[in-house]
Parts: structure tokens; sequence; C-alpha cells
């Protein structure tokens, strides 16, 4: 949040995940009043940045909620997705809702997308420009002006060489940057190897002769996995033919919006469009969007692939794939994403011999793969690249988004590579520009 005199912007406002107490966190009271803010800014649209915009509206809150406009489309299957889940919860553990579907409906109609670079003038104190993350389609960082005094939010910086995405866009001269450390203490594997590694990762599977799990998130990993696989199928002819289920209605939903949205692409992606080729689709693959869909899947003969959210394991088809496939040797599971601690994810890698998954105690037997660079997050070299990028160096910094250990990490890297006054932001904590 920001306060300046009289004024209050919040930047984002998502969802806490990976464990119960995580749970217990988003169900508790915001610390502030939302009926004070002036408006809210949502930095992209991955559900622990926008996933609790509604219960601000279930809180009192009425102003405008700012994003790109791609942002502000996606948020919308993200909110929807999270009524579904959160009802169905209701219903089958009398967990308690965030928010009603009223309150989504509020915020869907609050929406104001916004175009890369626009000054918006959310009160007469406090201007806001967003900027290219290069992190997700529409993804933002967020530059505030506000007095004489100038703040930039990273929200999530996007990797380097990502397919579809533009590169982030250089930082400003600002006098606070509240930066992002996800990977603040460690390195990628190296990007042009993750084609390469994607490929020999489902040739080892098909010949293990099972079903391949690929649990990413519906939002830009699908559809970065989606253009690996069409360049390896349609152009490299570098797979046997087996079939490939996207077993994802968010995912589907959000392909649709990928194709609206060209206009945001990369230029390799951007030509590619123009060319006519559909990256998002190609020969074999099969788009279950309905349950007796998805549940034909089982019934597919092996070896198969099966691409599914959550990126996490924390939810989505993909616990019902596990469940089935987890005990048998002779299938896979890729993990393409960070794995929270707490999360099912986490613990799937720390090789259990079992895990509970709905209540059911599920042997873990089945391969284990991993592909650390399709990251959409910058690792530690991108961030200290793009805090460099800038015409000056920012005056202070204060890392957020990062377990603690890569929170000191990167805080140590900023004093030490770029002579910044870094520290690791305290929840609650209150920083004077």
């Amino acid at each position: 949040m920001i306060e300046h005199r009289a004024t209050k912007i919040l930047i984002d406002c998502g969802l806490f995940q990976g464990t119960e107490l995580a749970d217990e966190r988003s169900h508790a009271p915001f610390p502030f009043d939302p009926t004070t803010l002036a408006a809210v800014v949502v930095t992209h649209a991955h559900i622990d940045h926008c996933g609790r915009v509604p219960q601000l509206f279930n809180r009192g809150y009425r102003g405008l909620v700012y994003a790109s406009e791609p942002t502000g489309e996606l948020i919308k299957l993200q909110w929807d997705d999270m009524l579904q889940i959160m009802t169905g919860q209701l219903t089958r553990h009398g967990r308690l809702m965030l928010y009603e579907a009223e309150d989504v409906a509020r915020a869907m109609q609050a929406i104001h997308g916004v175009p890369y670079g626009r000054v918006i003038e959310c009160t007469p104190e406090v201007k806001i420009i967003l900027h290219d993350a290069g992190h997700i389609l529409g993804s933002s960082w967020i530059e505030v002006h506000a007095g004489d005094r100038t703040i930039v939010f990273s929200g999530d910086i996007g990797n380097d060489n990502v397919p579809i995405i533009r590169e982030t866009e250089s930082l400003v001269a600002c006098d606070l940057l509240v930066t992002e450390a996800t990977y603040g203490d460690r390195l990628h594997v190296a990007s042009k190897n993750r084609k390469e590694d994607l490929r020999a990762t489902i040739i080892d599977a098909i010949k293990r002769g099972g079903a391949l799990m690929i649990a990413a998130f519906s939002l830009e990993r699908t559809q970065e996995i989606l253009y690996e696989l069409n360049t390896l199928i349609e152009h490299d002819r570098a797979l046997p033919h087996v079939p490939i289920y996207l077993d994802s209605p968010l995912a589907i939903a959000a392909n649709q919006l990928y194709r609206r949205f060209t206009n945001y692409y990369d230029t390799a992606a951007a030509a590619m469009w123009k060319r006519g080729d559909d990256f998002l689709d190609f020969p074999g693959l099969h788009v279950t969007r309905s349950v007796a869909e998805s549940k034909l899947i089982n019934s597919a003969p092996n070896p198969k692939i099966i691409i599914a959210g959550s990126g996490m394991l924390s939810g989505g088809r993909i616990t019902h794939h596990l469940m089935r496939y987890l005990p048998d040797p002779r299938s896979t599971l890729l993990l393409v994403s960070y794995q929270a601690e707490g999360t099912l994810g986490r613990k799937i890698v720390e090789r259990p011999g079992s895990v509970s998954i709905n209540g059911e105690q599920i042997p873990v037997r089945c391969e284990i793969a991993r592909i650390d660079s399709y990251s959409a997050h910058g690792d530690q070299e991108k961030l200290l690249r793009w805090i460099a990028s800038g015409p000056s160096r920012p005056a202070r910094a204060a890392v957020v988004h990062a377990d603690p250990p890569a929170a000191q990490e990167f805080v140590r890297l900023l004093g030490t590579r770029h002579h910044i006054n870094g520290e690791a932001a305290r929840s609650g904590q209150i920083i004077e520009v």
C-alpha cells in the first residue's frame, strides 16, 4: 500500500498459498479499511497477486481496478475459477467462502484496462505508469509518482528468452524499489537447453510406456509448453506421435485470450501468428473442457501426455491424474514450476514413499522429472541486471516475495554488486520515502 497524504493506493491483493496457515491468512481481516482505498492496481493475473481483489469488494471497496488490458481479462478467468473452487469446497468440506458471486461481478465491472506507458492519474496526488515485466502475458511492473517521490513495484519480473512474452522493460530512476526475489539466491539452468530437455523427458517417458503428467500453471506456463510442443511436432518433427491432452478449462479459456492479444507477443511469436501458425494448437492435441471428457483420458491407452494444473499440484485436475498415475512405476510426473514450501509439489520433489491427496494416502512410485529453466521468474542474475538497467540505481530497495534465505541473499547482493541500501521487508512494516 502507498499512502500519500490522504490518498491510499493498493498494489496487488493476492491469495496466500502453500499451507493451512496460508489459508487462514487469506481469510483474516485486511490490516486496513478497504473503503479508504482510492485505487487498486494489479501487476498480473497470477492468483497470488490478484486472488483476493474481489474480497476487497466484499469488504466495501467500490473504486477502480487498474491493470494492463490482457491482465484485466485474464484476472476475470482467475476469479471465476476461484469462485467455482470455493463453491465446491463449501459443498464438500464446509469451508468458508472468501467472497461471493456478486463481489466478483463488482470487481469485474471495476476493471480499467490500460496500455503500457500511459500515465494514469489515480488521484491528483498519485500517478502510475505500467511497464512490461516480461513475466506472463500483460504482466507489469508499476512506476508510481507520489508528490516528488518515485516508487517502483516489480510485481514478478520475467525470465530471459521466454517464448511468446516480450523482454522486461528497463527500470526507471526511483527513490524506492520494492522488488520480488523469488530466485534471489539461485540461477536457472541455461534457457537454451530447455526445449531439448523437454524433448528428452518426453522421449524417456514414452519409452517407459506410462502416462506423462506435465503439471503447469494455466496462465503462461501451459502456453509456453504448448509453444514448445508445437515447434517440436510441427517444425522439428522431433517427437513420435502420442496423444496429448490439455486438461485444464482455465488454460483452454486463457488460450483464447492469448489469441486475442497478439499485439503483446514478442517478435518471433508475432511472426509465427502472422504466417498463420497457431502455436497453441497442433496435430495430436486434444482439448478436454468438460469433466466427462477429462475422465475419458483414463481409458486412453498409454503412452500419453497430460497437461493439467495446478503447477504446484495444490488443486485442479492434475490431482486426479496424480492419484491414478503416481503409484505407476512406468509413468512420469514432470514439474516445470517453482514448488513453494508446504505445497504438494514440494513434498513430492522430496521423494517421500507416499503423499496424501484428497484424504487418501497415495504411493509415489512414478518417475519424477524437473525442468527448472521453464520458470517464469527471472533468476538472481536477471533481477540484478534489471535493477541495473535504469539511468541510475534505486536509492533504496525493499525485498519481498521470497523465502527468507533468498531474500537475505538478495539483500546482500544488492549491497555488494550495486551498492544499494536494501532490506528484507517484514509483514506490516512501514517505510517512509
